[in-house]
């Protein structure tokens, strides 16, 4: 992005607006299994979140946030965690994703279902976040190479 000028009172706003997306993004993905919201719209927020300060304080603000070198590790991590929890179902005697079978001692099904959704949930936050976090990286850096 191309900007003649930075704006303290736009970046002051933004960045203390974005704490507060955050916390509604993770509350989104924690409460995703039983009520409207889940991984995407979670990570979606998330992702808007960090991306709100990038937009208001430019290149030099978004190399104190999430560097472009942890988002795709952080969107791997999310992708095995989806895929962890399936084959974890599927070795222990289930189908992939069935949640009543995840390995996990002392749990009743019910808990079990409730926390296997909840991991899920977890990881396609995390992924969706760092892939638009990503997009809009990529974006920028082509721009600015114009």
């Amino acid at each position: 992005m191309k900007r003649t000028e930075e704006s303290p009172i736009i970046l002051l706003g933004a960045r203390l607006l974005s704490p507060y997306i955050m916390v509604f993004g993770w509350y989104v993905i924690f409460h995703g299994h039983y009520s409207p919201g889940g991984g995407f719209q979670g990570g979606a927020l998330l992702a808007a979140s960090v991306l709100l300060v990038r937009v208001a304080g430019g290149t030099d603000i978004a190399k104190l946030q999430i560097r472009e070198a942890v988002n795709t590790p952080l969107a791997v991590i999310g992708v095995l965690i989806y895929f962890a929890t399936g084959l974890a179902a599927l070795f222990t005697g289930g189908y992939f994703l069935d949640y009543g079978q995840l390995p996990i001692p002392g749990m009743e099904p019910e808990w079990l279902r409730y926390t296997g959704i909840l991991i899920i949930e977890v990881g396609i936050g995390l992924t969706v976040m760092a892939i638009l976090i990503m997009i809009y990286d990529n974006m920028v850096t082509e721009e600015d190479h114009d």
